[in-house]
């Protein structure tokens, strides 16, 4: 399937700049929203809709499956057909989707429509976060952008939560899907006016590109068959035999994908791709980090509410102190980074949220939100923000232009099928716990202990990944001055990322005394690799 390869677009003005990142941003925020807003409605939902405990369990999953199984193959679409098309007609589709959620009259017709409203969900993200990477040159401006990202990527998760819990008790559970109707109805317009679109390039320079549908295919199965095979096993157990039966079928698929991509020429993904700066450790960590983002949500609303009784909405504000520190965290990760490096601020902020878990692992049946959870998820807000920003730009670094969706849906796929994995394993594993200790305690007491257990077990995580960090980033060994065009008296330290097909010390028209810095530079690591 032969298409376009996509262009870039003129850079915007400093004047227009804070527009566009915030249309880009919103369009995150709306698909965060709509991940978490639905957890707190779902027993309304349940009611409403007379769902039985399989067809509520597949309001939320459908929305996951169809989202984590489409990234990657959304992200080359952005990147061969447009992202700012893309990203207005996945807004078209994830608006709609959303409205025919809240007009569904049967459990079939609202599944559907949360299963498109994935479709949408995948689109957005990587086409999204390109076009961000895209339009904001390297250095200090980047990294701004990306604190921007990470902040209103936390920032959705917890207000998701809150306005899913005030929605559904003021005005009925329809009102969930109409808000992010109406929110992304909002956003496709500021797309249309603000997001400058890619400038027409000369009929010779016009590059093609060839869509792989079959890689596309293949790898969209596999993943299918992997999500579907975790969220079952959440809820029928891993003994379920079709469990088994999608995660060999899951295999399968995934090595038929890693054959078939070797053999193609217009591969989905080009095995070039994972050589790429530091792509692949990237997505190692975002990983790590999603398999325990998920279930942090998940298991300290239900302490929240099970053990400490609280209600819904009151669980949902208390999570707008984790919203209110991912946020800082997000804004002040560019500064650390430039202050102490990127690869020191991604181990501190691993072992920050690994902290603020480790706290969590002590919670009790008779504690209390201020002295239980609050400190905690204040550590966890920070720590997380801090982590996600520097890890994306990092797994982005020195990544072709022309492959900038596919790598940015690459990072977010990996985040949410780890947070899956996650999730499904921490559940059994908590659960497990708990029924091992109801034998002799209480059913509270039971289940704060798989809770528990569950917290050390994200500690544990976050701890190894910031063990991997430290081998896997290579720090930079000298601030290097940017170009006139980047910001005068601003530096390109190992925490700033170079613009998408540009090396990581690609600095045009530099003076001797800057080129002089560079080549002694290069030849420390020279001395130091030998």
């Amino acid at each position: 399937m032969k298409l376009s390869a996509t262009q870039r677009g003129p850079a915007p003005s400093a004047g227009r700049s804070g527009a566009v990142l915030a249309a880009l941003a919103a369009g995150q925020f709306v698909i965060m929203v709509a991940t978490s807003i639905v957890n707190v409605a779902l027993p309304s939902i349940r009611a409403g809709m007379g769902l039985s405990d399989s067809g509520t369990t597949w309001v939320v999953d459908a929305y996951s499956l169809a989202f984590g199984a489409l990234l990657l193959a959304a992200g080359r679409v952005a990147d061969l057909l447009g992202r700012r098309r893309t990203l207005i007609v996945a807004l078209a589709l994830f608006a709609g989707s959303s409205l025919a959620a809240g007009l569904a009259a049967s459990a079939g017709a609202l599944i559907t429509a949360r299963a498109v409203q994935g479709v949408g969900a995948a689109a957005i993200a990587p086409a999204a976060l390109a076009l961000t990477m895209e339009l904001f040159p390297s250095g200090v401006g980047r990294g701004r952008a990306l604190g921007v990202w990470g902040a209103v990527s936390g920032a959705g998760g917890a207000c998701g939560v809150l306005l899913g819990g005030v929605l559904a008790q003021a005005w009925g559970w329809t009102w969930v899907f109409y808000a992010v109707a109406l929110g992304a109805v909002v956003v496709l317009a500021a797309v249309a006016i603000s997001v400058p679109p890619a400038s027409a390039p000369p009929a010779s320079g016009r590059r093609p590109g060839r869509f792989d549908l079959l890689g596309t295919v293949t790898v969209s199965l596999a993943l299918t068959c992997l999500v579907w095979a975790l969220t079952t096993a959440r809820g029928a157990g891993w003994r379920d035999p079709r469990v088994p039966g999608a995660l060999v079928g899951s295999v399968v698929l995934l090595a038929a994908f890693v054959v078939i991509e070797r053999r193609r020429p217009n591969a989905l993904v080009p095995p070039r791709l994972l050589r790429t700066g530091r792509l692949a450790a990237g997505n190692l960590l975002m990983a790590l980090m999603g398999s325990v983002w998920i279930a942090l949500f998940v298991f300290l609303s239900l302490y929240q509410q099970q053990v400490l009784g609280m209600t819904a909405l009151d669980a949902g504000l208390g999570q707008l102190p984790f919203a209110m520190a991912n946020m800082l965290g997000s804004t002040l990760a560019p500064r650390i980074s430039r202050r102490i490096g990127a690869r020191r601020s991604v181990i501190a902020a691993l072992l920050t949220e690994a902290g603020g878990m480790l706290w969590l692992s002590r919670i009790g049946v008779h504690g209390g939100y201020l002295t239980d959870v609050l400190g905690p998820v204040v550590l966890i807000g920070l720590g997380l923000s801090t982590a996600f920003v520097q890890v994306t730009a990092l797994s982005l670094e020195g990544v072709p232009a022309q492959d900038a969706a596919l790598a940015g849906g690459l990072v977010n796929t990996t985040r949410q099928i780890g947070g899956v994995i996650g999730l499904a394993a921490l559940s059994t594993l908590a659960s497990s716990i708990t029924a091992h200790a109801s034998t002799g305690q209480s059913h509270l007491e039971a289940v704060t202990a798989g809770y528990r257990t569950a917290f050390g077990v994200c500690a544990a995580v976050l701890a190894t990944s910031a063990l991997l960090a430290l081998l896997l980033i290579r720090p930079a060994d000298h601030a290097l001055p940017l170009t006139d065009a980047q910001g005068a008296g601003e530096h390109c330290d190992e925490g700033a990322t170079p613009a998408f097909g540009q090396p990581a010390f690609h600095q045009p028209a530099l003076d001797q005394r800057a080129a002089d810095r560079i080549d002694t530079v290069l030849t420390r690591r020279a001395d130091t690799r030998d």
